[in-house]
């Protein structure tokens, strides 16, 4: 991977950090619901109880993105970045362009898959 395709990366991965942050305080600072605030009806409560677990579950699964993010801009900074974990082939642009914390190419990924579905 050429230098430019490592600072492009670099890049994309520092601002999608940015977003999911600001995005994440954004929520909690305005949209975090208080059970005492729907005190006095229990589909109000159940509802509000739904929302923030809804909100939780997504603060999760961000803050699991962020730090795959990190370990992506570790993997550049260490040079292996865009390397499958697998089969030490490269991973294709197009499949870092879509999912830059990716650590398997799509041959991998593929039969890391296959072998899930055939343990259900």
């Amino acid at each position: 991977m050429t230098k430019e395709q490592l600072e492009y990366f670099r890049k994309l991965l520092h601002e999608k950090k940015t977003k999911l942050i600001k995005d994440a305080s954004q929520t909690l600072s305005k949209d975090e619901i208080k059970i005492h605030d729907y005190a006095g009806d229990f589909a109000d409560i159940a509802s509000g109880e739904s929302y923030r677990d809804f909100l939780l579950r997504i603060r999760d699964r961000e803050a699991k993105l962020i730090k795959k993010i990190d370990k992506a801009i570790d993997r550049i900074n260490n040079g292996t970045f865009g390397i499958c974990e697998e089969c030490d082939e490269e991973i294709g642009f197009k499949r870092l362009e879509a999912r830059p914390v990716t650590t398997l190419c799509i041959k991998c990924k593929t039969k890391q898959e296959q072998m899930e579905k055939a343990r259900e």
